[in-house]
């Protein structure tokens, strides 16, 4: 018979302790245990795992298991997918399937996890302050466990129980789609931007340019990590156009390298840059991203994101007349209807025609040539005048 012990953590939350013990002639034969986060969820776990322990054979079947092959906890299932999968996994699903582990369901047997528990983990989630369209990104990455587990290793994780899980969740707003953005920069903006980046570059000569970069999203249509990732040997002049390495897409991201066409803005843009490393902007994007922040804060410019240039450089190619698949060609949306959404935008000219600013970021600067990598090398005491 199993009981439940309730328990204050050192952080002053309640967790729920479930204990199953099997007995036979006064010895034990079994102990397990599990941590919950709500009594109702330990409930149903000493229910479904004595269930299975009533079936004819288990006990003896678990008696006879060398301890390497007894059930696995999910925790055991995340580590082997993440060990090996041959396509490298990217930076935030390793940093998401991390974070899963130091949840409760993490410690749980695979045999013994129902949509109830995941359901359970992804309200857990979504209580810790997290948006709905997070929770959907961490049962997105923790689904392509479950859905090799059992094919691959042998893992009983049910893959149903995750399909019916995200359905239930959905259905009760603990998960929902990301928000869509719309807004996009004013000039008066971009001025106030660009200005303050000149500004600081000629200041100091080693610092990002940023009003550099600003432009190229822009013109490119590319996404804050793709710019830090073009590398030389994968532009292609005559053609216009380059080569965006490992491009964000819902599928797969690693090894989706996607040929995407060059506005003459964007290829003037990157003819002025110095060819100091392999990468066209060799910079780091947090580096970029602490830069572009702080500046919006400082000039009082509210609710505007770096990626939001990338949405203004789509929309600008729509007021273009151009149609859905030269701008796919340009963007890099693999599927149409990403692009439906700027459907609403009719033909209105080009917001950037007498941008007086292209003429400063398409302009050769050989102070540039400071600049390894972002770091910034510090000037000789003697070149500060000291």
């Amino acid at each position: 018979m199993g009981t439940i012990i309730k328990r204050r953590r050192k952080n002053g939350t309640i967790a729920w302790l479930a204990q199953i013990s099997v007995m036979r002639q006064g010895k034990v034969l079994l102990r397990e245990s599990q941590t919950f986060e709500r009594r109702s969820t330990a409930a149903a776990w000493i229910e479904t795992r004595e269930e299975i322990l009533a079936r004819p054979g288990a006990l003896d079947a678990l008696k006879t298991q060398p301890k390497s092959k007894k059930t696995p906890t999910l925790g055991d299932a995340i580590d082997r997918y993440v060990q090996e999968s041959n396509k490298q996994i990217g930076r935030t699903k390793t940093q998401v399937l991390k974070s899963i582990k130091t949840f409760d369901i993490a410690d749980q047997h695979c045999d013994a996890i129902t949509s109830a528990d995941i359901v359970e983990f992804a309200r857990e989630k979504l209580n810790s302050g997290v948006q709905p369209q997070t929770v959907s990104n961490y049962l997105a990455h923790l689904g392509a466990v479950f859905s090799i587990a059992r094919p691959a290793w042998g893992f009983p994780l049910n893959a149903q129980a995750m399909e019916d899980a995200r359905k239930v969740a959905d259905k009760l707003g603990i998960t929902g789609k990301s928000r869509e953005r719309d807004r996009r920069p004013t000039l008066d903006e971009l001025d106030q931007l660009m200005q303050h980046f000149l500004d600081r570059s000629r200041r100091r000569p080693t610092s990002i340019p940023m009003h550099r970069i600003i432009a190229f999203a822009i013109f490119s249509t590319r996404r804050q990590e793709e710019i830090v990732r073009i590398r030389w040997k994968d532009l292609d002049v005559e053609g216009k156009r380059m080569l965006v390495r490992d491009m964000k897409n819902p599928g797969e991201k690693i090894g989706n390298d996607v040929w995407c066409d060059l506005q003459e803005q964007a290829l003037a843009i990157i003819e002025a840059m110095p060819l100091i490393e392999d990468e066209i902007f060799p910079y780091s994007t947090d580096a970029i991203s602490a830069a572009f922040t702080r500046a919006c804060k400082l000039l009082e410019i509210k609710e505007l994101h770096f990626h939001d240039l990338r949405h203004d450089g789509v929309s600008r190619l729509f007021e273009l007349g151009l149609n859905i698949p030269y701008v796919a060609a340009n963007s890099g949306h693999r599927s149409w209807t990403s692009l439906k959404r700027y459907t609403h935008l009719r033909q209105t000219g080009d917001k950037y025609a007498d941008w007086t600013w292209l003429a400063e970021v398409t302009k050769r600067d050989n102070a540039l040539k400071l600049v390894r990598n972002g770091q910034f090398p510090r000037k000789r005491r003697s070149d500060r005048g000291v």
